[in-house]
Order: C-alpha cells, then sequence, then structure tokens
C-alpha cells in the first residue's frame, strides 16, 4: 500500500530546485562549480525595505494578521495596479501569499476540476504544469518557436482553445526564456481571447520591472478592458524587489476568485509572514529608484551571455527582452560526442556532462517543456558569467 495519495503521483519535484541542489552539494564536496540556475537576484534587498521590517519587529506586529494580507498591503498593491498598469480594484479584489507560487497554486486548486483544460505556452515555468496535474486538469501545452524569440502567435493560441478550456497561463517577460510582448502583441492575444469569454486569464508578471532597452510593460487587462472581469493579474515583490526569500507574491482579480482563493488559505498556511508584509509595503510604497540601476547591471549580463553563447560551437541563443534568463538552443550539439564518452542525445545529457566536465550548472529545456535547449539565469557575478561562458564555449568545442 502507497502512502502517498495519487494525486502526489501527478506532480514531479521542481527540476530548477533540483539543480540547485545538486550544485551545492558539489561545491560542498570541494568541486569548483559555478551555479546559473537558480532565479535569484545576487543583489541584497534594499536597506529601506529591511528597516521596514527591523521597524515592525520592534513594533510588535509578529501576530497572526487577516489571512489574505494586512489592509495596509493591499493599500499598497491597489495604489501599484492604478500607478504602474492603469488597473482600477478595491481592497476585496486583492490577495497575498506566501510568494507568487502559492498564489498560483490556490488560483488553480480553487478553479480547476477534472477535465478542465489549462494553456500553457512552452517553454514554460516548471511548476505551471505540475500544479494544473495537482488539481485534476489537463495542461495543454502550446509549443513556441525559436525564430518567433519564443513567443505565443495568436493563430496557435486560437487553434488550443476548446471547450474545456478553463485558463491560459501567460508569463511576460517568460521564466525561462524572457521574451517579453509589447503592446502590439498582446493585443492580438487579446483580441483572440475576447472572443471566447469562457476561458480565464491568469498572467504571471512577477518579471514586469526586469525589463531593458526602452521596453514598455503591458498586461493583458490593461491593454484589453473587456478582460478585465475574467484576469487574474500575478505578482510579487521576489524578483525586482530582490526580496525571494521574504516569500511575498500577490494578485487581483475578480471578487468571487479573490474569496475563494481566501478560504483555501485559510485551511493551508493562513497568513503569509507578518514581517515580510510589512516589509513588501515599504517595497511598493518606497524608492524605486535601485530597481534601473540593478536594470543596467542586468542588461550589460545579458548581452555578454548572449555574445559569448553565440560563440560557442552548435548554440543559437536569441536576445531576450526582459526577466534574466536566457534560453539557447542546444539543437547543433545534438547527436555528438563528450569527451567523457557519452553521446549527447538529449539536452538534459548537455546540461549533465556540462556540469560534470566543466562545473557549470545550468536547467535542461526540456524541463520547461521544449527542448533542446537550456536556461541559463544570469542573475550572479559578472565574473562567473563569464568563466562560465568561456567554460560552456570550450565544452561545445570538446564535443564530436
Amino acid at each position: 500500500m502507497s502512502l502517498v495519495s495519487a494525486a502526489m503521483k501527478r506532480i514531479n519535484p521542481s527540476a530548477t530546485i533540483a539543480i540547485s541542489n545538486k550544485a551545492r552539494e558539489l561545491k560542498a564536496a570541494g568541486r569548483d562549480v559555478i551555479a546559473l540556475a537558480a532565479g535569484e537576484p545576487d543583489f541584497d534587498t534594499p536597506d529601506n525595505i529591511k528597516e521596514a521590517a527591523i521597524k515592525a519587529i520592534n513594533g510588535n506586529q509578529t501576530r497572526y494578521t487577516a489571512v489574505d494580507g494586512i489592509p495596509e498591503l493591499k493599500a499598497a498593491i491597489v495604489a501599484k495596479f492604478k500607478r504602474e498598469n492603469g488597473l482600477t480594484y478595491k481592497p476585496s479584489q486583492v490577495t497575498v501569499g506566501t510568494g507568487g507560487k502559492q498564489v498560483l497554486f490556490n488560483a488553480l486548486l480553487a478553479t480547476v476540476d477534472a477535465g478542465d483544460e489549462v494553456i500553457i505556452p512552452a517553454p514554460y515555468w516548471v511548476s505551471y504544469p505540475d500544479i494544473v496535474n495537482f488539481a485534476g486538469g489537463t495542461p495543454v501545452a502550446i509549443e513556441t518557436k525559436l525564430e518567433d524569440n519564443f513567443k505565443l502567435k495568436p493563430e496557435a493560441l486560437e487553434a488550443a482553445i476548446t471547450p474545456k478550456t478553463k485558463w491560459l497561463i501567460f508569463n511576460s517577460p517568460s521564466n525561462p526564456s524572457g521574451a517579453a510582448y509589447n503592446r502590439e502583441e498582446m493585443k492580438a492575444l487579446t483580441d483572440v481571447l475576447v472572443k471566447y469569454p469562457h476561458v480565464l486569464i491568469l498572467t504571471d508578471d512577477m518579471y514586469e520591472h526586469l525589463v531593458y532597452d526602452d521596453f514598455e510593460f503591458v498586461t493583458p487587462a490593461q491593454v484589453e478592458p473587456a478582460l478585465y472581469d475574467r484576469t487574474l493579474t500575478m505578482n510579487g515583490v521576489s524578483k525586482a524587489y530582490c526580496m525571494t526569500g521574504w516569500r511575498i507574491g500577490y494578485a487581483a482579480g475578480p471578487e468571487e476568485l479573490i474569496k475563494a482563493i481566501g478560504t483555501l488559505q485559510s485551511q493551508s498556511t493562513s497568513n503569509p509572514n507578518s514581517i515580510a508584509q510589512w516589509a513588501a509595503v515599504e517595497a511598493l510604497n518606497g524608492p524605486q529608484d535601485f530597481i534601473a540601476a540593478n536594470n543596467k547591471v542586468f542588461k550589460e549580463r545579458r548581452d555578454l551571455v548572449v555574445s559569448m553563447l553565440n560563440q560557442a560551437n552548435g548554440l543559437t541563443c536569441p536576445k531576450p527582452e526582459g526577466a534574466f534568463y536566457v534560453y539557447p538552443s542546444c539543437a547543433g550539439v545534438i547527436g555528438k560526442t563528450a569527451p567523457s564518452g557519452k553521446k549527447i542525445a538529449t539536452d538534459e545529457d548537455f546540461a549533465t556532462e556540462l556540469l560534470d566536465a566543466e562545473g557549470v550548472a545550468v536547467v535542461h529545456g526540456s524541463a520547461f517543456g521544449l527542448g533542446p535547449a537550456f536556461r541559463i539565469s544570469y542573475a550572479t557575478s559578472t565574473k562567473d558569467l563569464e568563466e562560465a561562458c568561456l567554460r560552456i564555449q570550450r565544452f561545445c568545442g570538446s564535443l564530436r
């Protein structure tokens, strides 16, 4: 008799976390490893945000709060959506969770029934299909193309919609590809969605502020107001505010859905960490100038990595508009043989041999639903990135 439920058999451990853990283990064993797997800024949380947390501790803001967020944080989120996205919400339309992942988990578990389909453009963040599977739904992946910079095309979206479609999960800028949709590209997709009123839109805007080259971020409900009543707009403080460990995500959408999410959260974690909530208030309401300064460094790193990877034998790396990832194709090395004698049959083989031979940890593209490719996070020091890319060039040059 199995100790675990049937639902647990429908999901797998996170591939990105698994690779990061393996890199840590190798480092602890004395290996020289450069880990490029974690989606985490290497910048410190800004001082004003840390000071707000200390103030909350000293002010004894250490008790249970409302399940889905303190009023002050909900007010800051309402103001953020109005100020930055032109979206008007009431506090009763806002939920706060323990990271964006919990918000997504809550939303899908609260809405998906057996037989419901959820459209997910690939490559996708590794957790999307597993959460859909856990909820009893059916993930429907739409493969995007390298030549389209991994962006979903409206005709592909329309072809995937059926009477069973419950949600479209949409992520811009994308983890893992960094692809971001401008207003014209977004409007082409929302024009399709307007025609199918039974389809809900779950937009993951976690990388909203991490965009480059004067790119203008837009979100679906902002571009097409007709979608407002069936869109859950999710965001958080993890990436732009360098607060990954604080675990605060949030979303705004229809009151009925927000209430259901609150009910589910009341029976799981209850409220997010009280101190982290007060820190998030300061993050959203406080100075924002450090974001541009961080983005300047990220852009320089992106340009370095894209240039160096495109000089590696067999790799093709498009230049993304946002996030802090690149998603190079390794199709040109499939079928070759590594120095170990192992034949590179898949992108997972490529990532495994790269780690063993050169001590560079990347995540294979098949984990994100589209290969042969791999993901590199350039949210690490420029020195390490340059050395890692030199090692990747050397490894690719050694394949025969």
